[in-house]
């Protein structure tokens, strides 16, 4: 898998009330709803202006705070193509790849690029293009592979019960 996308730079310890601000939290129910106020109140001209495969380089702590899986859902329905961050609260981490929303852990991507830079991303073999130079991450587990390939927890787990 591959993942193209112009850069959203953020810094250190985004918490998921800023992720899906906390006013929402018991009055957007609809997961289709929930991308149109991804990062509102962090910043509002990704909430305005983010498009499909756009990719969230972030620093250290990505996703602090709650174990709300609405931070995760928000960015995947908004079409978030990935996150890279230098470290990601655990939780949120599994609620990313529940989700089937990619994610690398690097300490490396956000010295090289600034919002609006681009940046390719090529799963299989564990690299990112970044600001002219390549950086290396280890490729996903065949069973992660799995899970962001169909979408997610549920849809991985309904296809190999041939649910779906």
């Amino acid at each position: 898998m591959k993942v193209k996308g112009r850069v959203w730079k953020y810094g250190d310890d985004v918490n998921t009330d800023v992720i899906f601000p906390g006013k929402y939290t018991y009055t957007v129910a609809e997961r289709a709803d929930m991308g149109q106020y991804a990062l509102e109140d962090l910043d509002p001209e990704f909430a305005k202006s983010a498009r499909p495969g756009d990719i969230i380089v972030a620093g250290k702590n990505w996703g602090c705070g709650s174990s709300r899986e609405q931070a995760a859902i928000c960015l995947k329905e908004r079409g978030v193509g990935a996150i890279i961050a230098k470290s990601f609260a655990r939780i949120h981490y599994r609620n990313c790849l529940n989700e089937g929303l990619p994610i690398i852990i690097s300490g490396e991507v956000q010295d090289l690029v600034e919002s609006g830079g681009e940046v390719e991303i090529d799963f299989e073999k564990g690299e990112i293009a970044a600001g002219g130079q390549i950086v290396k991450f280890p490729p996903y587990p065949e069973f992660v592979q799995g899970l962001v390939a169909d979408g997610g927890l549920i849809p991985h787990v309904k296809k190999s019960l041939g649910l779906l």
